[in-house]
């Protein structure tokens, strides 16, 4: 986090590898083994978000690291990566108080393992948009965990 903070690493990007789980070496814990990545994309913002609180960073940080930075690196800064005018409207609405308990049955993964499997969380996303069109609503999100969403 401190390499994101000091500006060392411009982004963070996820390794989305939703093997089952006799290839990620479960039983033996031998990591070289086993398949690479996690099966994370549905956690991503929630875990930077999480770890980025407890170091002092804040949302416009998130922003620059999973979305401002990316689209420079892929030469599209001129349309995605900012709310502007002309940009991409790919949006999510987040209730970045809200904490969860990380639970299998709420994973949308084809294998329903993950190391953040009974951890709490911070950020909860209730809505995403695409190009503008909206392809998730969770507006009832306090049903999370059978209402176990933790406000602090």
């Amino acid at each position: 986090m401190g390499a994101l903070q000091a500006g060392i690493i411009d982004f963070v990007a996820t390794d989305h590898s939703p093997a089952p789980p006799d290839l990620k070496q479960l039983e033996s814990g031998d990591f070289t083994t086993a398949w690479g990545g996690i099966a994370s994309l549905q956690l991503a913002l929630p875990v930077l978000w999480t770890a980025a609180q407890k170091r002092g960073a804040n949302l416009t940080d998130i922003v620059r690291w999973l979305s401002t930075n990316p689209a420079k690196l892929i030469g599209h800064q001129a349309r995605k990566g900012q709310i502007a005018r002309g940009f991409g409207a790919d949006l999510l609405v987040l209730e970045p108080d809200q904490a969860f308990i990380v639970t299998a049955d709420m994973l949308h993964h084809r294998h329903k393992v993950s190391p953040y499997i009974g951890q709490e969380l911070r950020g909860v996303v209730t809505q995403t948009f695409l190009k503008g069109q909206q392809v998730y609503d969770y507006p009832n999100f306090t049903h999370l965990n059978q209402g176990k969403i933790i406000t602090r």
